[in-house]
């Protein structure tokens, strides 16, 4: 992956770690990074980014109904 260095500047009450692991739950969650890729930059491995989405409270799978629906038919 290419990457690119920011500066940003961030309430006092907001700690670096916080705002990675924040960044990466929002670029993951838009479909813009990929898992690993999420993970690396919020500084977890894959199991513990898992971990984080889902105290985040964001879907790993992104089924429509209908797409879920059909795999779950006989």
């Amino acid at each position: 992956m290419t990457t690119r260095s920011m500066i940003l500047d961030v309430p006092i009450t907001v700690s670096q770690e916080e705002a990675k692991v924040l960044f990466a739950v929002k670029l993951y969650e838009a479909g813009r990074v990929s898992l690993g890729q999420a993970a690396r930059l919020a500084g977890f491995s894959k199991r513990g980014f898992l971990d984080v989405l889902a105290q985040q409270k964001v879907p790993v799978f992104n089924y429509s109904a209908e797409d879920l629906a059909e795999e779950i038919e006989p």
